[in-house]
């Protein structure tokens, strides 16, 4: 395994009869933070809960490091948040050892609150959860993950219906906790926002298109083999930034307009 989290060689998963990872070799490194790209429907999720364990593949192989510690982070959007549980309540539900003893112990009650102050969500401890904006959810269910100290955490959408303030807050806490030595693998469908600022993407669409830093995967032929639509990449201060090409008209629709004096 040398420096790899978790490889794939060869994956295919499968849900009924139909194929949604389709022959998927794929290393994730150590200390790595990783995008997965891709539209609804392309395996991301699949993709997660294959790495994590979850989900069992049809065909090749899945190997984890020896050890390794991993945690997952859902779409806040599947959570029940009008739960009864306050933020602190709601991180312990992670603790290590739930299994052990019905209750937090004061050891347990203060890992947890080390988190939440790491995440600077501490003044948040006492509150229903329901009671959360869309950032603060995210670092809720962010703290429940690094209760138990993982090596690796993979997070499905962690920016979904956030503002653009937010989604910038939550990509430098992730930057941070990467550079502290956290393995993190997130999914997006923020291309813009989110993917062209990770140091390393993935796009996928069933299979793996391409793998590598945004200026070099973030290519017109990569997006439309991905995403089925054409894009322009423009690179600003070595940026990448991904737009929509204009709709083009046929020359014979310009030239039946033209013909009956419309506007083009």
């Amino acid at each position: 395994m040398s420096d790899a989290a978790v490889r794939l060689d060869g994956v295919t998963c499968r849900y009924r009869t139909e194929d949604v990872l389709d022959d998927v070799s794929l290393t994730i490194q150590l200390g790595s933070l990783t995008g997965v790209v891709g539209p609804s429907g392309s395996g991301k999720t699949t993709l997660l809960r294959t790495l994590i364990g979850s989900h069992v593949p049809v065909a090749g192989t899945v190997s984890r490091r020896g050890g390794l510690r991993l945690a997952y982070v859902p779409q806040v959007e599947t959570v029940d948040w009008n739960f009864p549980v306050t933020v602190s309540e709601c991180v312990l539900m992670a603790r290590p050892g739930r299994r052990l003893a019905p209750w937090a112990s004061r050891a347990e009650r203060a890992a947890a609150r080390v988190v939440l102050e790491r995440l600077q969500i501490a003044e948040l401890e006492h509150r229903h959860i329901r009671e959360l904006s869309g950032g603060q959810q995210q670092r809720v269910f962010l703290a429940r993950a690094l209760l138990g100290q993982p090596d690796l955490v993979l997070l499905d959408e962690p920016t979904s219906g956030v503002d653009a303030r937010l989604r910038h807050e939550i990509l430098h806490l992730l930057g941070d906790l990467n550079a502290e030595g956290l393995t993190i693998v997130l999914t997006t469908h923020d291309l813009n926002g989110i993917a062209t600022h990770l140091p390393r993407l993935v796009c996928l669409n069933r299979r793996v298109v391409a793998v590598g830093p945004p200026v070099g995967v973030l290519t017109p032929a990569t997006l439309e083999l991905t995403f089925g639509a054409s894009m322009d990449v423009l690179v600003h201060h070595g940026v990448c930034i991904v737009v929509d090409k204009p709709h083009q008209v046929p020359s014979h629709v310009h030239a039946h307009r033209e013909a009956i004096g419309a506007r083009p």
